[in-house]
């Protein structure tokens, strides 16, 4: 797989994304790296995104695919696009983020010929106040946290030999997906250290259910405790049921 001019796939999903999805387009089409291929995976949009969509196809010309239909979430939207795609490096821009122009070709720059690789950088989270903060999460820290995801490539054959994220989980199937292959022993996490992408805070990564899902991911891949899984699902119950 090592080699300059290799084809690499993002994959964005998006559900009424209007208001942001153009600036996650943008950044696609101005990377230095050329040889890619963009999808976007749109959940039935019905606040223009569609046609948001439509007006950038003219630009990437037979390199971009995009479909829309109802899906069960984010999670089941990133397989769809995984499915659908052709490259050997794919990497995920969810619409609310947005790469950094030299990305890919950071990305490509440290990939070497094994097989199941993820390669992964630094990450700007901007504020909604406009405050910016760094995470720089390597890694070595996975059993108590998640790296960068929009940072993320991973290799096709990854995808292939441990499959894809479980759509059960709402909010946190990338990081289980990250546990999975960091216990297997099998997978090499390449560290590319520069800032590859940027972050809206203010998601769904808040909430409660982020917590419970967490200690679930963590749990059963060894990680975890019983009791603080326990004390996470349990306010998870409790919110849910309190909200109605």
């Amino acid at each position: 797989m090592k080699g300059k001019n290799i084809r690499v796939s993002i994959i964005t999903p998006c559900l009424n994304s209007k208001q942001t999805l153009g600036d996650t387009i943008e950044s696609v089409l101005g990377q230095t790296y050329h040889n890619i291929e963009y999808i976007i995976v749109d959940g039935g949009s019905d606040d223009g995104t569609q046609e948001l969509i439509k007006s950038y196809s003219g630009s990437f010309g037979d390199r971009m695919k995009w479909i829309s239909e109802r899906d069960r979430g984010i999670y089941q939207a990133m397989n769809k696009g995984i499915r659908l795609s052709s490259g050997q490096l794919i990497g995920i821009i969810n619409s609310d983020d947005f790469y950094e122009s030299d990305a890919v070709e950071n990305a490509v720059s440290v990939l070497t010929g094994d097989p199941y690789q993820v390669i992964y950088g630094y990450l700007r989270k901007i504020e909604r106040s406009g405050l910016t903060k760094y995470s720089s999460v390597t890694h070595a820290s996975l059993p108590d946290k998640m790296i960068a995801h929009p940072t993320c490539f991973l290799t096709r054959d990854i995808y292939r030999k441990f499959g894809l994220f479980l759509e059960r989980l709402k909010v946190t199937a990338d990081y289980e997906l990250m546990l999975r292959l960091y216990r297997s022993g099998e997978v090499v996490f390449r560290l590319c250290p520069k800032i590859m992408a940027n972050f809206r805070t203010g998601g769904v990564s808040s909430s409660v259910r982020t917590s419970a899902e967490y200690e679930f991911s963590r749990l059963i891949h060894g990680y975890g405790d019983v009791q603080e899984f326990l004390k996470a699902y349990k306010e998870y119950l409790m919110q849910r049921d309190w909200r109605g």
